[in-house]
């Protein structure tokens, strides 16, 4: 098997990138939820902490590198304008079942050629591009506050509830991105 760059980066952006920032996101998860009085020991608060630091800025790191590949590496190819003939905008995507090197994966969306495929475009690509920010930025937030705060979480319960909702949504940011990404390269492959 043999992949071109594309498909590499493409692969790197979604798979592994997105691979290790979910494990990253379990493990946090699993840590944070058992931080509570009562449950460990001097030794075993130490030791969590210790993985609730890497772990949560392993996931943001994860995060920014995610959506950094995805906005500067595989968006451009998606959005490359390649069809453009005269006045018709979507010439070269015509005839096509999928993109090629006439037809840009968002030209191929926009022309309608293989049915009603718009839609993939003006709400799946323009919500997999905004809402992938979110995640990064809400992945560094909790990872901060679990820094900051460390063990002093345990006895603050609002606080570790709020990391706990940030931890989430950043998850949630990063699995809607995820989603509207993978079906979008289904219907709109970049070559």
């Amino acid at each position: 098997m043999e992949l071109t760059s594309r498909e590499t980066w493409t692969v790197l952006h979604g798979l592994v990138f997105g691979t290790v920032f979910l494990l990253a996101f379990a493990g946090g998860l699993a840590g944070l939820w058992s931080l509570r009085p009562g449950f460990l020991t001097t030794a075993g608060i130490k030791e969590r902490m210790r993985r609730l630091y890497i772990g949560s800025w392993l996931m943001a790191g994860t995060a920014f590198a995610t959506v950094i590949s995805g906005t500067w590496i595989v968006y451009p190819w998606y959005r490359a304008g390649l069809a453009k003939v005269g006045d018709n905008a979507y010439a070269g995507c015509a005839g096509l079942v999928q993109p090629g090197p006439t037809c840009s994966p968002r030209d191929f969306l926009k022309s309608n050629v293989s049915g009603d495929t718009e839609s993939w475009h003006t709400f799946g690509m323009e919500w997999k591009e905004h809402i992938s920010w979110a995640a990064p930025i809400l992945a560094v937030a909790a990872a901060f506050l679990i820094t900051y705060y460390g063990p002093r979480l345990i006895s603050r319960k609002w606080l570790r509830t709020a990391v706990l909702v940030m931890f989430v949504a950043a998850f949630a940011a990063a699995v809607i991105g995820g989603a509207f990404g993978a079906f979008l390269n289904k219907v709109a492959p970049i070559d």
